[in-house]
């Protein structure tokens, strides 16, 4: 049934965290610091990998798809965040609250997916090396890609659909960080048991099924890294996973226990914890981790730096002089 003609909220009012709300500019530098490192870090290395021609591999491709799509990411959510905590009334329309809501599960999908095609690709290359070259081509990378965003974009849409479809009469306080799904479904003044559903299955399909495939090509990757015989061997082949790894577990964890649940009711104060580390920490975990446990990306990052340093006036090393004797 058709609820829109019956909405009478026009804009909501973002609670955030009240219990902090003496702490609005300190929580405001340190949000502005975090944010600033993110972006940075991930243009730094989304440049890099695109300018050093030794990182146009399939893996570094991927890498740098990640980066640019975390750097949206946080777009979607941190800057109407950090404007909250300048004023006093922190407010957002209708629609601008759906839209929010839209590009933030969109780009969470895309990751989820991406995750997923950069598993499938240590696994080729681990556990297929030879056939790797011919698979893993620079086309199929980008249809990957591709397929990655345009699928993500795709997932959210009848969830959009079906909220924007519902009455909301008041109260208009959204008792989260941003506008997100639990929130909005906890403030219809409808049964909203075919909304959670649907949320329930479709979260459940990119989360799970996506972590699943992740799982099962690094079980195959594991036994294939235990039959190299040398030591040596097996810590190369797995050092290629490791911080790949670290962003799935930090990245999964916490959209697991915030979005696959068959119910509208939550904890304010764990969810908005949850909130706070897979839309504030984890997108500022890329960068860090790729840059300080990857060594060809450090070598890459000083070789650019240095390339950058030499097209600069005044900053080339001067050479030294000769004296007429």
């Amino acid at each position: 049934m058709d609820y829109g003609n019956k909405s009478t909220v026009t804009e909501f009012f973002i609670v955030g965290f009240p219990a902090l709300h003496n702490y609005s500019s300190l929580i405001f530098i340190l949000l502005f610091i975090i944010y600033a490192m993110t972006i940075t870090g991930n243009v730094v290395i989304f440049l890099v990998i695109k300018l050093d021609v030794r990182l146009h591999t399939p893996m570094y491709f991927f890498v740098s798809v990640l980066s640019f799509l975390e750097i949206w990411y946080t777009a979607v959510t941190i800057p109407k965040m950090l404007a909250n905590l300048l004023v006093s009334r922190k407010t957002i329309s209708f629609n601008g609250c759906l839209l929010q809501t839209y590009f933030f599960h969109s780009l969470g999908a895309s990751e989820c997916y991406l995750l997923t095609v950069m598993s499938f690709d240590r696994y080729l290359a681990i556990c297929k090396p030879l056939h790797y070259p011919s698979i893993m081509t620079a086309k199929l990378c980008l249809q990957l890609a591709v397929g990655c965003w345009a699928c993500g974009f795709i997932c959210p849409v009848t969830e959009v659909i079906l909220i924007s479809r519902l009455p909301f009469c008041g109260p208009n306080i959204i008792p989260h960080i941003f506008c997100d799904f639990p929130p909005l479904l906890s403030l219809a003044c409808t049964d909203t048991s075919i909304n959670v559903l649907i949320d329930f299955a479709i979260n459940s399909f990119i989360i799970l099924v996506t972590f699943l495939f992740i799982m099962l090509s690094y079980i195959k990757i594991i036994i294939t890294i235990m039959k190299i015989k040398t030591s040596k061997g097996r810590r190369k082949a797995f050092s290629t996973c490791v911080a790949h790894l670290t962003v799935v577990f930090a990245f999964f964890t916490c959209i697991v226990f915030m979005y696959v649940r068959l119910t509208k009711s939550y904890s304010l104060y764990y969810d908005r914890l949850l909130a706070v580390i897979y839309s504030v920490l984890t997108p500022l975990l890329n960068p860090l981790v790729y840059s300080l446990r990857n060594q060809e990306i450090r070598n890459a990052i000083g070789r650019t730096f240095q390339k950058l340093r030499m097209l600069i006036p005044g900053t080339q090393p001067s050479l030294p002089t000769v004296q007429n004797v």
